[in-house]
């Protein structure tokens, strides 16, 4: 099975503590730090997953979900992880397409839940 995942995160310890567990757990992780460098991993990679970021410094995660859920990777699940966590985020950021939310700070095990219970659905489509 794939398990091949872009990661769009500009903060770098965030991609680094990713990227090891994921790594540690069987995944390839890309990481990109800007959205723009995103979109080009995940149309050179066609992962099976992306988790993104919703504050980035060019084009935030939510008009990236947007831009990516009406073009040819909107089958790509995409879970946003991000600190935006006040009343009301999580319905913004699912209402702009993003299929997750994982709020940081997260726990390692809800993060590898997540990633898996997504691998899972798409698998299984």
């Amino acid at each position: 099975m794939n398990k091949r995942i872009v990661y769009v995160e500009d903060d770098a310890q965030s991609a680094r503590l990713v990227r090891m567990i994921l790594n540690a757990n069987g995944y390839d992780v890309e990481v990109a730090d800007s959205t723009e460098d995103g979109m080009r991993l995940i149309e050179l990679h066609q992962p099976v997953l992306i988790l993104m970021d919703i504050n980035l410094p060019d084009i935030d995660g939510r008009q990236a979900t947007i831009h990516l859920k009406h073009s040819a990777y909107k089958h790509i699940p995409v879970v946003a992880v991000t600190a935006l966590a006040m009343r009301g985020d999580r319905e913004l950021i699912l209402a702009a397409g993003c299929d997750d939310y994982l709020p940081k700070p997260f726990n390692v095990q809800d993060l590898l839940d997540t990633v898996q219970r997504h691998l899972t659905e798409t698998a299984e489509i």
